[in-house]
């Protein structure tokens, strides 16, 4: 079924406040004079001649200029591959990726990363990572334990059974010494040794079979039984070994038995340390894993791991990194765990990460970049990961994102040479950085002449026109900046910078307008920051707080006007300025703007009843809450509100649908299903019908299952519930009659649900009534969903398969290309794939079909595609 459910709205939203945020104040609020400021106007917070808008920031991202191509090239690199090159190249397509702001399809590569490791480090490393993205789901981790994809990821590794798994038959413990390095006898005119040897340690005599304690290593089997003078003595002085009575007597236990019954680590350490010394491989192996058992805490990983690096004990240096990555980043505000990578050269690096040393660098640096891009941890770690690169690719991304922390430091040469290296590896991206940098010594034509020769040597990007205007001025950064929004809408500066400058112009409605257009398709916070402005400069109250309260639901910490002013503390100097909300004034105004689809709207008047109610109605409205942030695709603020609903949820039936939808969101469909058939036991419930159809459209789309999700929203209408719930009902339901072509009752329920009429000028409106028009109607309507939202898909397609129809193929493939350049779309790729097939373009449609295999491996029809244009290749 075409989209039934799916929203195509933004691409990522920038929870990261220093990411893309305006660092400068736009009024003069003297330090600490906030506080002291009288509530009674809160237009005193703009002045219009002090907008000042920050740079767009260079992303610390690996961004090819082609990502399809790179996509396919890493897919067939893959198809190619052995097991052990497997998990690098998922760390790079992830890094591809996060670099198109697709935090979905990025845990899909790093958990393919973790699915192939192969060795214990690789497992260790990814699944840390994997713990890392996952930030905030610690609420649900009870759930999403119960299900077993997700179990191994939530378990830690027994790295002790994995090294385990890992060891030759070969390596017995009885045998350990190979025929053909048997000391020879012939021609040593002496007796043989004695059966026994006494070892002394001090005053402390330990007596041990002399044959076993020889089987344990090479440099004892020759002491004893070879031609050196200990093999003709009963006794042999170990006291300058390093090893105490008990350990040497647990040796000597160990050689009869084979195991190692030591309960105290500093024993065990001793004899790690005495094994090392005379090579005996099974005895470190031992005392390796015995040290390991020991590691449960940060403090055990700190005290112990230089221990394990300093005697190349890999199980016990594992099991400590294994902890020490179990909590990033608060274990690296640590300066002692700090210290451990900090002292570590190149042979102890390998010891701890094996050949995974790329990628522990590239967690660590990105956990270190998230939290202070301006350290020297970012610095230190992505120093480590550009020595660690193996590749052109790792080391171009590595020293892209150190050019990227340079420039953040403003240590501009640096950032230059950094940029530049990265260029010549193959980055284009950093052009961007090299010219930033250029910029800021105070070189600005050289920085523009940067971006104008790549804007003339290869296919124009949006970044690049948006790079460029920041070199120019007049019309020209104007021109540019349009391109930059024709080419890439999802870049937020050419709008912001649009609309500041007319605020300074007075032209205040026109800068709302302009604002609006991309606030209607992306939301980020500092475009809402912006628009709280213009509000406050027009003194619309209700709607700064509005907007105020929409940030709050995002990031209730969010601080304002370059971190001087808190957003919750400007909500209370605007809330005695507005009119008060009743519960039943809060439910009207709820109604209406949801109704609009006016989700930024809706976003805030749940905040407000939030906040005030402090009854059982909680559950209801933070899953409401969550149904309007994946509207406004902000999927990880929606999985907060969905934990808060499940925690207020005043019934088992109610609790089951939200764990319901938490288990959908988190990609276990199946799961999902099973507790909305739970929940419609104990009780049916719209909300437990509703969930049960969204799943099964989504685990299955062929026409039996379009009858059975027909019959379940039928249901669910029937059940109480209040008309906000039941117009999405409908509305759903006349998705999955158009796709029945049952356009007569999708018109039906779209007439009751009055969508065109109370969501004008809103692009899901004009979608939905394209699906049952005249073609003429439809083109019209389509037109204006991308003027009014770029990053619904649909449209490019509907109007590419009219110009196939026209054969018009290279038209065709031209509108799709449009949409794929800033938006990494499955059904886009597949079309064009398609396309490119039915014109006779082999390696084109290939490209493409290894480029969407990368984004969902398991699509049948592509893979079917796939496979046909692959045996035409020549």
């Amino acid at each position: 079924m075409r989209s039934l459910w799916a929203t195509d709205s933004c691409k990522h939203i920038q929870l990261n406040h220093s990411v893309e945020r305006i660092p400068q104040s736009w009024l003069q609020v003297e330090r600490g004079k906030l506080t002291r400021m009288s509530c009674t106007d809160p237009s005193s917070f703009y002045n219009s001649s002090l907008i000042k808008l920050a740079e767009p920031p260079i992303e610390p991202y690996f961004k090819p200029l082609d990502y399809v191509e790179v996509l396919a090239r890493i897919h067939e690199e893959l198809e190619a591959a052995s097991e052990n090159e497997k998990s690098d190249l998922y760390l790079l397509q992830s890094q591809v990726f996060r670099g198109l702001g697709e935090a979905k399809l990025l845990r899909q590569s790093l958990r393919s990363a973790w699915r192939h490791a192969t060795s214990v480090h690789e497992k260790v490393i990814y699944a840390a990572w994997l713990k890392h993205e996952k930030q905030g789901e610690e609420m649900i981790r009870d759930l999403l334990s119960q299900c077993s994809k997700c179990k191994q990821e939530f378990t830690p590794l027994d790295i002790i059974s994995e090294f385990s798994r890992k060891a030759t038959s070969n390596d017995s413990v009885n045998s350990p010494i190979s025929k053909n390095h048997e000391p020879s006898f012939e021609n040593v005119s002496l007796s043989p040794p004695p059966d026994f040897v006494v070892f002394h340690i001090g005053e402390d005599k330990i007596v041990c079979d002399r044959q076993k304690i020889a089987a344990i290593s090479v440099p004892f089997h020759a002491m004893l039984n070879g031609c050196f003078t200990e093999s003709r003595k009963t006794d042999i002085n170990l006291s300058e070994s390093g090893i105490s009575t008990k350990g040497m007597r647990a040796v000597c236990e160990f050689s009869k038995t084979g195991k190692l019954n030591v309960q105290s680590p500093e024993i065990l350490l001793e004899i790690l340390a005495f094994a090392n010394r005379f090579c005996c491989e099974q005895l470190k192996d031992a005392s390796d894993r015995s040290l390991a058992s020991f590691i449960h805490t940060r403090q055990d990983a700190i005290t112990f791991i230089d221990y394990g690096l300093e005697e190349s004990a890999q199980v016990l240096v594992a099991s400590c990194l294994q902890v020490i990555l179990r909590e990033p980043p608060h274990s690296l505000h640590d300066e002692q765990v700090a210290r451990i990578f900090y002292s570590i050269d190149a042979e102890k690096r390998s010891i701890m990460a094996g050949s995974a040393s790329f990628a522990l660098y590239s967690l660590l640096s990105e956990v270190a970049m998230k939290d202070n891009m301006k350290s020297d941890k970012s610095v230190f770690f992505l120093q480590c990961l550009r020595d660690c690169a193996k590749t052109s690719r790792q080391s171009a991304f590595a020293l892209h994102q150190l050019g990227c922390v340079m420039l953040a430091r403003k240590e501009y040469e640096k950032a230059e040479r950094l940029f530049d290296a990265a260029i010549q590896e193959g980055h284009f991206y950093s052009y961007a950085g090299l010219a930033r940098a250029k910029y800021h010594r105070g070189y600005k034509l050289t920085a523009y002449e940067k971006i104008r020769h790549l804007l003339s040597s290869c296919k124009p990007l949006g970044w690049m026109y948006q790079e460029r205007s920041l070199y120019c001025d007049g019309k020209g950064k104007w021109l540019d900046l349009d391109r930059a929004t024709e080419l890439d809408p999802t870049l937020t500066y050419p709008f912001m910078y649009r609309a500041a400058v007319l605020m300074k112009e007075q032209s205040a409605h026109a800068a709302l307008a302009e604002i609006n257009r991309v606030l209607g398709f992306k939301l980020t916070l500092d475009c809402l920051e912006l628009r709280t402005c213009f509000y406050l400069a027009l003194q619309d109250y209700r709607g700064a707080l509005c907007d105020i309260q929409s940030i709050l639901t995002l990031n209730p910490n969010y601080m304002l006007y370059g971190g001087r002013v808190g957003a919750s503390q400007l909500r209370s100097l605007l809330f005695p300025h507005v009119e008060h909300w009743t519960t039943a004034d809060c439910w009207m105004q709820l109604y209406d703007r949801w109704s609009a689809v006016d989700d930024i709207g809706s976003l805030a008047v749940i905040y407000q009843m939030v906040e005030s109610d402090a009854g059982s109605g909680k559950g209801l409205l933070f899953f409401r809450q969550s149904l309007l942030l994946l509207r406004l695709n902000c999927p990880e603020a929606a999985m907060h509100s969905l934990q808060l609903a499940r925690q207020h949820a005043n019934s088992e039936h109610e609790r089951l649908v939200y764990e319901g939808w938490i288990l959908y969101d988190t990609g276990h469909c199946e799961e999902g299903l099973v507790k909305a058939e739970e929940s419609i036991t104990i009780q049916r419930s719209f909300e437990a019908f509703f969930l049960k159809a969204y799943a099964l459209a989504d685990s299955s789309q062929d026409q039996a299952s379009s009858a059975m999700v027909i019959a379940l929203l039928e249901e669910a209408l029937k059940c109480p519930s209040d008309g906000l719930r039941k117009g999405q009902a409908l509305n759903n339901l006349g998705s999955v009659y158009v796709d029945c072509v049952k356009l007569d009752l999708a018109a039906d329920c779209y007439e009751m649900t009055m969508l065109i009429e109370k969501a004008r000028n809103k692009a899901s409106a004009y979608e939905k009534r394209s699906e049952y028009c005249d073609r003429d109607m439809t083109k019209a309507d389509l037109q204006m969903v991308t003027q009014l939202d770029p990053l619904r898909v649909y449209p490019y397609r509907y109007r590419a398969a009219v110009l196939m129809d026209n054969q018009q193929e290279e038209e065709a493939i031209a509108e799709l290309s449009r949409a794929i350049a800033f938006k990494a779309d499955l059904h886009l790729l597949h079309l064009r794939a398609a396309f490119h097939e039915c014109i006779g373009d082999v390696a084109g449609a290939l490209r493409d079909c290894r480029a969407a295999l990368s984004v969902d491996p398991n699509h049948q029809e592509i893979m079917e595609l796939h496979s046909r244009v692959h045996s035409q290749e020549p």
